[in-house]
């Protein structure tokens, strides 16, 4: 099994179990996410059209990807580029919230 199914894998799991869920046991909402935690922002409301040229596009990036680089920026672990702009939200952003911002990022075309 590759690095991304096992991802997709765990976070079913996580999801089944009420582990990646609200305190309601539902399942988070990327897209809703995406908004709350300020990401249309810099990256645009379909995360393809970046308010600067050097911000990335997201739509449609690995999840995998996508929530390991969250994950080393609210860290510090990657302190490049622009991240220092993303490092202040971050620190708002849960593991949970990490994966279903990913996921929903990778289903956008």
């Amino acid at each position: 099994m590759n690095g991304h199914a096992l991802f997709r894998t765990t976070l079913a799991v996580c999801c089944a179990l009420g582990l990646a869920g609200t305190a309601a046991g539902e399942a988070l909402d990327g897209a809703k996410l995406y908004r709350e935690k300020t990401c249309i922002a810099c990256h645009g409301a379909d995360a393809n059209t970046p308010l600067l040229p050097e911000y990335p596009k997201l739509a449609g990036q690995s999840a995998l990807y996508a929530a390991n680089q969250m994950r080393d920026i609210k860290s510090g672990s990657r302190a490049n580029g622009n991240t220092a702009a993303m490092a202040g939200i971050m620190h708002l952003v849960t593991d949970a919230e990490i994966d279903a911002l990913a996921t929903w990022l990778e289903s956008l075309d």
